[in-house]
């Protein structure tokens, strides 16, 4: 059973950057689509990035675009998200999401890692 369980999350100051991890276990990294969202307090979840198998293709959410850099080890396993100049918005639970194409819902998620920035 796929299991995905991020980390590095933390408290920043505002223009700080901070880097996330995805481990993905039970399971080869190299077949499934990944994606990053964040749930903010009283907010809905919402969609941050996302990257293909390959790696050759990613996504932004324009509140993060040419802030973010989502990338991938395949050999390692291991999903990364760098945070650049953030900003109390960002504030957050972010989530890593697995599924094994663009195709079908996201249905594999880890439980989640703070993300706090300070004014």
């Amino acid at each position: 059973q796929v299991q995905l369980v991020e980390s590095g999350g933390g408290l920043v100051q505002a223009g700080g950057s901070l880097g996330l991890s995805c481990a993905v276990s039970g399971g080869t990294l190299g077949s499934l689509n990944i994606g990053w969202f964040r749930e903010a307090p009283g907010k809905k979840r919402e969609f941050v990035t996302a990257i293909s198998r390959s790696g050759g293709i990613t996504r932004y959410a324009d509140s993060v675009k040419g802030r973010f850099t989502i990338s991938r080890d395949n050999a390692k396993n291991t999903v990364y998200l760098l945070m650049n100049s953030l900003k109390p918005d960002d504030t957050a639970v972010y989530y890593c999401a697995a599924r094994l194409s663009d195709y079908v819902p996201y249905n594999i998620w880890g439980q989640g890692t703070q993300v706090t920035v300070s004014f």
